[in-house]
């Protein structure tokens, strides 16, 4: 029986042909670079404010005034709305004017007292006489003691007649308009939130919490995201929150990442694709993800070697491999490949191990092996 061996991607190899021609191939050299660590595959994460506030009047009537659009961009302190200020002055004045009063009743308690006291010595006046003016003294001075607290509430009404922005931040949908009467603090009058920075809100498989917070003490996690249409750079921030407790109905615990925001490239609402690098392995040995193939003894790679009594001649050497994480679609060498060696990228179902080849360019100027 004539016997014969069958190529398979399983890594089953068949004996090289002598003299047969060589297999064009493609192939690049493995690179020795920093890879990240990162949380695979990306969470979705969602962007939020770092601060909300329902921006609400401390004091009912008339909207006079509004002095925003719908959607800028306010600073803090700026003047948002304007109250009708008149009821509020009207309530000073009055407030006021009792104390006038009142004070002059004071002064005369006083004097009354005074009077009576030294008549109470010469013995002219009871002494119930002199504590009933005792107590008309006490009852004026608690009753200029409510004017003041009445003028200092009318002084605080007049300044809530002035609405101002608790902190920068963007403005939404106007609820009231001017000439709308409203009433406090049952009326909502706008939402403002603040975005520079903003929060970028995601969660991650359990698993991955003890590394974060491994690392986390150590040094500050890197953030990215991306999204669709995006004509801007990736945002990058710092990981700045990691929740107390796991989400028993799902696993998954909850991060905050911090974005300057300063270009507005993110949105409270938005969805994004979060990038959480973990750490960074130095100098790891990569490959295109495609050179790794699959055999019955685990995982292998054709590497390109040159003969070496005829540098024309080259042929393929099948090594074992172990593999680490993936990254940009290449793949870490932990074991069994160095740096600068070449390896084929594309062909490997023709080939058995001393196969003669021919290498073509794969497109990649910066790590192909060049053509023969």
């Amino acid at each position: 029986m004539i016997g014969f061996a069958l190529a398979v991607a399983g890594g089953c190899a068949r004996a090289p042909v002598h003299g047969a021609a060589p297999v064009p191939v493609l192939a690049v050299t493995a690179v020795a670079t920093n890879v990240p660590v990162q949380i695979d595959p990306p969470p979705v994460g969602h962007v939020t404010p770092i601060s909300t506030v329902t921006v609400h009047s401390q004091i009912g009537g008339l909207i006079s005034a509004v002095h925003f659009k719908e959607g800028d961009e306010v600073k803090s302190n700026d003047l948002l709305f304007t109250i009708d200020p008149r009821p509020s002055q009207a309530a000073l004045d009055q407030a006021r004017a009792n104390l006038e009063r009142d004070a002059s009743q004071l002064e005369y308690q006083k004097a009354n007292y005074a009077r009576d006291e030294k008549l109470f010595t010469a013995k002219i006046v009871s002494q119930d006489q002199v504590d009933t003016d005792k107590a008309s003294l006490d009852a004026a001075f608690g009753t200029t003691a409510a004017d003041r607290a009445a003028i200092t509430n009318a002084l605080l009404n007049l300044e809530f007649c002035e609405i101002r922005a608790p902190f920068d931040g963007v403005t939404g949908s106007l609820l009231f308009h001017e000439g709308n009467v409203i009433k406090a603090p049952d009326d909502a009058l706008l939402t403002i939130n603040q975005i520079h920075p903003i929060y970028v809100e995601f969660a991650v498989p359990e698993q991955y919490l003890p590394e974060i917070k491994k690392q986390m003490r150590d040094a500050t996690l890197k953030v990215s995201v991306t999204y669709e249409n995006m004509t801007v750079p990736p945002p990058q921030g710092d990981l700045t929150f990691v929740d107390n407790s796991v989400d028993e109905t799902t696993g998954t615990i909850l991060l905050k990442a911090t974005f300057p925001n300063e270009d507005d490239a993110l949105w409270p609402g938005q969805f994004v694709n979060v990038t959480l690098t973990l750490s960074e392995l130095t100098d790891a040995v990569v490959v295109p993800s495609q050179a790794v193939q699959v055999g019955q003894k685990g995982q292998f790679i054709y590497v390109v070697k040159t003969d070496l009594t005829n540098a024309a001649v080259q042929t393929v050497e099948m090594r074992t491999v172990k593999t680490g994480i993936t990254f940009n679609n290449e793949t870490v060498v932990e074991n069994g490949l160095q740096a600068g060696e070449t390896v084929v990228t594309d062909g490997q179902l023709r080939l058995a191990p001393k196969m003669k080849v021919t290498v073509k360019s794969s497109g990649n100027p910066a790590t192909n092996s060049p053509a023969n």
